[in-house]
């Protein structure tokens, strides 16, 4: 049986995101190095009232490369879709920091146990119970979760994206 990559074929429900999938799909564009376009891709995104939850920057002289996460993964691909920008996506995990006095050596420390990398990470714009959020890229996804469940570690899904109390008081 010959696979034709090209075709749109339907997914499986209960596979897709936005469900309680241990990874976070992150958006990768690629913006030219001039004033206004990352204004011009936010003011896209958020007008449609979706919140970026996370947002990286990495430049050089000539582009720069955006890394976003957004509070509706769906929503958000279709309104990239219709813009002019290149974008691609791929998995990242999403980690709660946990309460105590080291948190991200907590994290590290998981995934050293693995001898999982990390390639890159950055914070979330998640808050629940007082507690925030950071995103892990690792050169092996599946192994990092697991990494990090053995350590303890609670991952952050979609849902929870959707469910944070920004707005926590506590």
């Amino acid at each position: 049986m010959s696979t034709n990559y090209g075709e749109q074929i339907p997914s499986d429900p209960m596979t897709m995101r936005g469900r309680d999938w241990p990874c976070l799909r992150q958006f990768c564009v690629f913006l030219e190095n001039k004033v206004g376009l990352l204004n011009d891709l936010m003011r896209h995104l958020e007008k449609h009232d979706l919140q970026v939850m996370a947002l990286s920057i990495a430049d050089s002289v000539d582009f720069a490369l955006a890394r976003i996460i957004m509070s509706e993964f769906d929503r958000s691909k279709e309104l990239l879709e219709l813009t002019n920008f290149t974008i691609f996506e791929n998995d990242i995990i999403g980690v709660e920091l946990p309460d105590e006095d080291q948190p991200y050596v907590h994290i590290c420390n998981a995934l050293l146990q693995a001898e999982v990398n990390i390639n890159y990470t950055y914070p979330l714009m998640y808050r629940r119970q007082g507690l925030g959020g950071v995103a892990i890229h690792t050169e092996d996804i599946d192994e990092g979760i697991r990494a990090l469940k053995r350590g303890g570690l609670k991952l952050i899904t979609e849902k929870d994206l959707l469910e944070d109390d920004r707005f926590f008081l506590g």
